[in-house]
């Protein structure tokens, strides 16, 4: 009896609302929250989002799909058992409901603590996208770390085939370097994502090498994740490059 009623509660929790919420894209942003990661760079890291969110050009890339509108949360991963969701699901289909969720980014204080456990933060990342109230045409979990290791919990490999295999997109950004005091691993970590953690059609790795660079890297892979179609990513990309004046004419 007591495991019939497990397994109807799974059920229960694993399956969307019948009625959702139609939109272009649903997106999980996985935050490095692990040892390495002090309460200064979590704030920046959490900074760099938000900074990102709120950019014409990511408002842009939104505004230029199907719906125009996207569902974002933020989730700050470490161990096994710690993945704490520092901004739930939130539409976000303009500049103020961008600046309402970097408002929460802002003011949550942070829970998540352990050695890494990426299986598990992805794991996590697809029952967000699971559970929620939206049905989006796309799917994307998108995992921050400054390493490629995995220290407890579910292997990554195990976690990766269960999300892709669900139709789930997995991109990453690899983090060289915050304060740039040197790379964090010594082994190349971006070839580590390409490897091993990222999955899905069209999957790819944004880099950050500096403090100073790390917005940017955010940004751009938001505009790539967020645009449906590649020239549409290509087209806003160039705008960017262009400097501050091209950038803010949001189309």
């Amino acid at each position: 009896m007591r495991i019939a009623l497990v397994v109807v509660v799974w059920f229960l929790l694993s399956v969307k609302p019948s009625v959702s919420e139609e939109l272009d894209l649903e997106l999980v942003l996985l935050a490095d929250a692990t040892g390495s990661i002090d309460e200064a760079e979590i704030r920046f890291q959490r900074a760099g989002y938000a900074e990102a969110i709120t950019d014409p050009s990511v408002l842009s890339a939104i505004a230029s799909n199907a719906y125009g509108k996207i569902a974002v949360t933020y989730v700050e991963w470490a161990d096994m058992f710690s993945q704490d969701v520092v901004v739930d699901w939130t539409v976000i289909d303009g500049k103020a409901s961008a600046e309402a969720f970097a408002a929460q980014l802002a003011e949550a204080p942070r829970k998540a603590y352990g050695r890494n456990a990426i299986g598990a933060a992805l794991l996590k990342g697809k029952e967000l996208i699971d559970t929620n109230e939206f049905q989006g045409l796309r799917r994307v979990i998108d995992l921050s770390a400054d390493s490629a290791n995995n220290w407890n919990g579910p292997s990554i490999h195990e976690a990766r085939e269960t999300v892709v295999s669900s139709g789930i997109v997995i991109n990453g950004l690899a983090v060289l370097c915050r304060y740039c005091s040197g790379r964090p691993v010594s082994y190349d970590l971006e070839q580590r994502f390409y490897d091993e953690i990222i999955g899905g059609p069209a999957a790819f790795v944004v880099t950050a090498d500096s403090a100073e660079t790390f917005a940017d890297a955010v940004r751009k892979k938001l505009i790539l994740e967020i645009a449906a179609k590649p020239v549409d990513a290509e087209r806003i990309l160039k705008r960017l490059a262009l400097g501050p004046e091209a950038k803010n004419a949001v189309q």
